[in-house]
């Protein structure tokens, strides 16, 4: 247990810091997605 800490307290911030970088990537990709679904329509008009 005491060996768990320190490799908590350095893979913690890493990990935590992914997760914010996933989750404000996921609302780009989701923008991203929506306007290459539209793109056939655009390029029709």
């Amino acid at each position: 247990m005491e060996q768990l800490l320190p490799f908590v307290s350095e893979v913690g911030f890493p990990i935590v810091v992914t997760l914010y970088l996933l989750h404000r990537i996921e609302g780009k990709l989701t923008t991203l997605n929506d306007s290459i679904q539209e793109l056939p329509v655009k390029l029709r008009e």
